[in-house]
């Protein structure tokens, strides 16, 4: 690529095969779900709206969570992995920042050990200051950022996530050494929150629909977004000669060692909820995009987009 410009990868047979015919009608009667992060993050919220969701459809009669955070999602995956095999009513959240963990942390557990179920949103990055920070625009924060690299610290989620990753690529786009962004990983939306509301760090990284309540009540500033359009106001980092578009997708999977037809009925449990009411209502409260592929479709991307983010943290030197 000659631009750096990182998104969702098209699938063309996306369209095809979207959910299996061969759905189970009875509902689930208790879905355990792990969230593989602390409470208030991106994960977090997409597990819990999406655990309503089904309910709200009658899919899953009651949902049971279980927040295990830590190194990018891998701890709550190898817990999951050990402890779930052939379980038909366990499902897991992940993505990207997952994809990257692994990757960055060399992990024992991946997940072509689980069973992919779903892709269910897309969401863009935002950048953010507090509010009484010095650096009124993207500009301003690139331009110290330039000056002294090391003495901007931007905070984020897990390493070699996405947040990481975007805090590379604006390096690498502006001219500047990715190895030696100060990246400050933050154990949990909550407490990258009180990071950046308290002053404590230079900026910050998340997804918007993380920080969007923040920055309308002007406790945080936002300076750019990831997308190709400016989004609430907020402009683009391309249209502040950031040439940088990406994307961060969240999804669900199952179980290792399930049956097809297990498989299946999980993922009707998933579209009846993507599909509701409450669903959608959340996708436009969190500025969330629908980017929904299940089964085989789904892990056809995950394959793809695990030899891209790799060739990604490869290029800016965070794979070690």
């Amino acid at each position: 690529m000659n631009r750096r410009e990182f998104t969702l990868a098209p699938l063309a047979a996306a369209a095809a095969a979207q959910w299996p015919m061969a759905a189970a009608a009875q509902a689930i009667a208790n879905l355990k779900m792990m969230i593989p992060a602390n409470p208030g993050g991106g994960w977090d919220q997409t597990g819990r709206t999406l655990g309503a969701a089904m309910q709200s459809a009658k899919a899953v009669q009651s949902v049971q969570f279980d927040n295990k955070g830590g190194a990018a999602g891998t701890i709550g995956l190898a817990q999951f992995v050990n402890a779930s095999k052939g379980d038909p009513n366990a499902m897991l959240i992940g993505g990207m920042v997952m994809v990257g963990g692994i990757v960055l942390n060399k992990s024992p557990v991946d997940l072509n050990m689980v069973t992919p179920l779903a892709r269910l949103t897309s969401e863009y990055e935002v950048v953010v200051v507090p509010a009484n920070s010095p650096f009124k625009t993207m500009g301003d924060l690139v331009k110290a950022f330039k000056a002294d690299p090391g003495k901007i610290s931007w905070n984020g989620g897990s390493a070699g996530g996405t947040d990481h990753i975007l805090a590379g690529l604006i390096a690498r786009a502006v001219g500047a050494d990715p190895t030696k962004v100060n990246y400050i990983a933050s154990k949990g939306g909550g407490d990258q929150i009180a990071n950046i509301v308290g002053g404590h760090v230079s900026a910050g990284v998340a997804g918007l629909g993380e920080f969007a309540e923040h920055i309308k009540s002007g406790r945080m500033r936002g300076l750019a977004v990831s997308g190709p359009a400016k989004i609430d106001g907020i402009p683009t980092l391309k249209e502040q000669g950031v040439d940088v578009v990406l994307g961060n997708w969240r999804g669900a999977f199952g179980a290792p060692g399930i049956t097809p037809a297990q498989r299946d009925a999980l993922i009707a449990a998933i579209k009846a909820g993507v599909e509701s009411t409450a669903w959608k209502e959340t996708l436009t409260k969190m500025g969330w995009e629908s980017v929904f592929i299940s089964g085989d479709a789904f892990k056809t991307f995950l394959d793809e987009d695990t030899k891209r983010i790799r060739g990604i943290l490869d290029s800016l030197g965070l794979a070690k």
